[in-house]
C-alpha cells in the first residue's frame, strides 16, 4: 500500500494564502485527507498521518512525494522510523508521481478553479468535491467502480 502526498496552493478572494495537503491511496485511488490551512508544517503532516493510520488501522508500505521543505523536515522523517518507507520522487519530475498529480489536476479543474473562496473556512468546503470524489465517481482503471466502492471490496476479500 502506497499514499501519495503532495501541496496544492490557492488564495481567498483577499488574497490570503490557502495550503492543501492531498492524499491518495495509490491503489484504491481514494482521497484520503483534506487539510486546508493558510500555512501547513511537517508537525500538520505528522497529525494527519496519525489520523489516517487510525482511522484504517494500518500505515502504508510506503509514502511517495515530493522533496518539499514540509516533506522532508526531520519531524516526518521521524514519524516514518520504524512504521513505513519515504520514497522521494526526483526535483522537477512531477510525473514520477502519477496518481497524486491526477489528483491534483481534477481538483484544480473541477474545484479550486470554479470557486472563488471568501475566507479558509469557506475553502473547507472542498470536502464536498472530496466525498463526490470518493464515493460518486467511477474509475475506469478501477472496473468502473468509485473508489470508496473499489476499497470496500478490498476489505470484505480479504
Amino acid at each position: 500500500m502506497v499514499w501519495a502526498l503532495d501541496f496544492q496552493y490557492d488564495a481567498t478572494t483577499d488574497g490570503r494564502p490557502i495550503t492543501l495537503l492531498n492524499t491518495v491511496d495509490e491503489h484504491t485511488r481514494e482521497a484520503l485527507a483534506k487539510l486546508i490551512e493558510p500555512n501547513l508544517t511537517a508537525e500538520h503532516l505528522a497529525a494527519v498521518l496519525d489520523a489516517l493510520v487510525a482511522a484504517r488501522g494500518v500505515a502504508p508500505l510506503l509514502l511517495r512525494l515530493d522533496n518539499g521543505p514540509e516533506l522532508i523536515a526531520a519531524t516526518l522523517s521521524d514519524w516514518c522510523t520504524g512504521r513505513t518507507g519515504i520514497m522521494f520522487i526526483p526535483p522537477g519530475k512531477p510525473w514520477k508521481n502519477p496518481y497524486i498529480e491526477s489528483f491534483n489536476a481534477r481538483l484544480r479543474d473541477e474545484c479550486l478553479n470554479l470557486h472563488e473562496f471568501w475566507s479558509l473556512t469557506h475553502a473547507r468546503v472542498i470536502s464536498d468535491w472530496l466525498t463526490e470524489y470518493n464515493h460518486d465517481r467511477p474509475h475506469s482503471a478501477l472496473g468502473y467502480l468509485t473508489p470508496a466502492a473499489y476499497a470496500a471490496g478490498i476489505t470484505t476479500t480479504r
